[in-house]
């Protein structure tokens, strides 16, 4: 399905982003562009959503959703590079893949360099275009994955108390039951207890997977056992 993203100030349609299926966002101030881009893309089999600009997209909820952009560099407002920066100050990782007729080395570089996934001039050949798509989907599918499984992680980390967290550093940094009763003052025993808990509680059922699950946890929670 195309979708051409309204006149600015409008409305994009929601049944654009009601869908898990990958979305390829093109964005460009040539409406023709637009439409030949999106043509190709649908023709490969994938869904795709238009925008005249940064604004209108950044107005819509594709941003959120699975896929890649494709952006024009030099465009009124705010251009390619400046969404691209706008997204990774926010923390969006989503793929991006230049597509402009006023590229540069320096600029390609500094795309490049920020993650863009590839930097194409125009004219571009539909197979280079169509490559670096499924390139960029494949990647954002990755990402997704992986950022599920740390969610996951993460979420069964919040279900230990304060006193299973501190237990869990020390039996990450390798210290033995004994060592972590005298760091933590209480029995043996109890940190067996709790170790016991961790076990379960982070759904592992060897040290080594623990510590492997552990490590995917985001640096600030490692470190801080009240986190």
């Amino acid at each position: 399905m195309k979708v051409d993203q309204p006149p600015q100030g409008t409305t994009a349609p929601q049944n654009a982003c009601d869908t898990a299926r990958p979305i390829v966002a093109i964005v460009d101030d040539e409406a023709s562009v637009r439409e030949a881009l999106s043509e190709l893309i649908e023709l490969a089999g994938l869904q795709t959503v238009s925008f005249g600009s940064t604004r209108e997209l950044l107005d819509s909820d594709v941003v959120s959703s699975p896929g890649c952009l494709i952006l024009d560099v030099r465009m009124p407002g705010d251009s390619g590079l400046d969404l691209q920066q706008h997204l990774t100050k926010a923390g969006n990782m989503k793929p991006v893949i230049f597509l402009t007729g006023h590229g540069d080395i320096p600029m390609s570089v500094q795309a490049m360099k920020a993650g863009a996934v590839d930097f194409l001039t125009k004219p571009v050949r539909d197979k280079a275009l169509l490559e670096a798509v499924r390139k960029a989907i494949s990647l954002d599918a990755a990402r997704r994955a992986d950022a599920a499984i740390v969610k996951g992680i993460t979420e069964r980390h919040e279900t230990l108390t304060p006193r299973e967290r501190e237990v869990l550093q020390g039996v990450t940094r390798g210290r033995l039951n004994k060592q972590i009763a005298f760091d933590l003052g209480i029995r043996e025993v109890t940190v067996k207890l709790h170790r016991g808990n961790v076990m379960r509680k982070m759904d592992v059922t060897s040290l080594s997977e623990l510590i492997r699950v552990c490590d995917r946890l985001p640096t600030f929670v490692r470190e801080d056992p009240k986190t």
